[in-house]
């Protein structure tokens, strides 16, 4: 199911309903913070049955008691343990493509065997994992398994509607095709069209253009890549990468390259390292940098406007070996919680891949894409 379909308040209902039937019920989500948007729904949803005394809510141990004996629990996956020799009629497991194989096998189903019992996998699509082979064999008619397929359009809301339109145009094809359409996509890079954009050259200056710079630092294992844009062609026109030196020769190969291309605008990564070179370029040099904080959400931000700039092929790269190795190496982890860590392979550089994200960052502020 897409992204905002309403896996919610779909698996809400069907627990609650077999709940007041008697049957046990366990919804497993990923992590304990998943389980908060259900619990939530589910406790208001109870509350006139609850003034009415016919339920028994337990807040710290998130279960929902009927007086028939059925109750509705929620468990993390973050802790299999929590479900481990436990019994019940019907489990839900939401964003269950984000639930390590394990989990399903080892924890969740062994739960079903004392009553005959059902599980109901929900989830957004990840790849192709054992949700999606699960998927597959609903798909193909194996045993009693049965499986669906929803995109986020297919919710009659008209706002989620709305935005799953606006989305199409505003995120990378793979992440439309998974999060929206719920489609099964393969993993891989996340970058297309890389050595299509591959036809920009080293460039001089010329008066008549916008220029920006991307810097992504690093001193002794890792490279400081720095990598100018040519914001009104949109194109790569110099990259100086290097590694091993202290943050006072960094600082005079910054203040060259900017020398020559009179950058509007700077966007330098800002971390420990990063601190006192942005200082100095901007307070002792004059030089119009941007301190960039790198976290998880902004990190995905910028990474997600580069490829999509690939697929648009609106940027043009240098043919580069390191950058294009880098480029197509670059991958995307899902993490428990859902959302999406990049980074390059164990044991690999992404040096050049963040400074060019950073400075098409800066490109788009300069010269926006239409």
């Amino acid at each position: 199911m897409g992204r905002r379909w309403g896996k919610t308040v779909l698996g809400g209902t069907t627990s609650l309903y077999f709940a007041s039937q008697g049957a046990r019920v366990a919804w497993a989500v990923p992590t304990y913070k998943n389980g908060r948007p259900l619990w939530r729904w589910a406790e208001n949803t109870v509350a006139p049955l609850r003034k009415a005394k016919q339920v028994d809510v337990s807040r710290a141990e998130r279960v929902i008691q009927f007086d028939g004996g059925g109750f509705l629990g929620i468990y993390s996956m973050d802790s299999e343990d929590s479900i481990r020799g436990e019994a019940f009629h019907l489990v839900i497991v939401d964003e269950a493509a984000r639930i390590p194989e394990g989990a399903w096998t080892d924890a969740i189903q062994p739960t079903l065997a004392d009553y005959g019992g059902r599980a109901i996998l929900v989830s957004t699509p990840n790849g192709k994992n054992w949700f999606w082979k699960e998927w597959m064999r609903g798909q193909q008619g194996v045993g009693d398994t049965h499986s669906w397929q929803a995109p986020t359009a297919h919710n009659p809301n008209p706002r989620i509607k709305r935005a799953a339109e606006l989305a199409r145009d505003r995120v990378p094809e793979r992440t439309y095709q998974q999060e929206w359409l719920a489609q099964f996509v393969d993993d891989g890079s996340i970058f297309r069209n890389v050595q299509a954009s591959a036809t920009a050259t080293v460039q001089p200056y010329n008066p008549g253009h916008t220029y920006v710079m991307g810097c992504d630092w690093g001193k002794y294992n890792d490279y400081t890549v720095l990598t100018v844009i040519d914001a009104t062609t949109h194109s790569v026109v110099a990259i100086d990468r290097f590694n091993q030196i202290d943050y006072h020769l960094q600082l005079g190969r910054v203040k060259a390259l900017a020398d020559r291309y009179q950058p509007e605008t700077i966007v330098a990564e800002k971390n420990a390292m990063g601190d006192p070179i942005i200082e100095q370029l901007y307070y002792e040099h004059g030089l119009p940098v941007s301190p960039f904080t790198t976290t998880n959400a902004s990190k995905a931000k910028i990474i997600d406007s580069l490829s999509l700039a690939f697929e648009r092929q609106s940027l043009r790269i240098l043919d580069h070996p390191g950058l294009i190795g880098e480029l197509h190496a670059y991958e995307a982890t899902r993490l428990p919680g859902g959302l999406l860590r990049y980074s390059a392979p164990d044991g690999m550089h992404d040096d050049l891949v963040m400074s060019l994200a950073l400075a098409w960052h800066a490109a788009t502020w300069a010269n926006p894409v239409e």
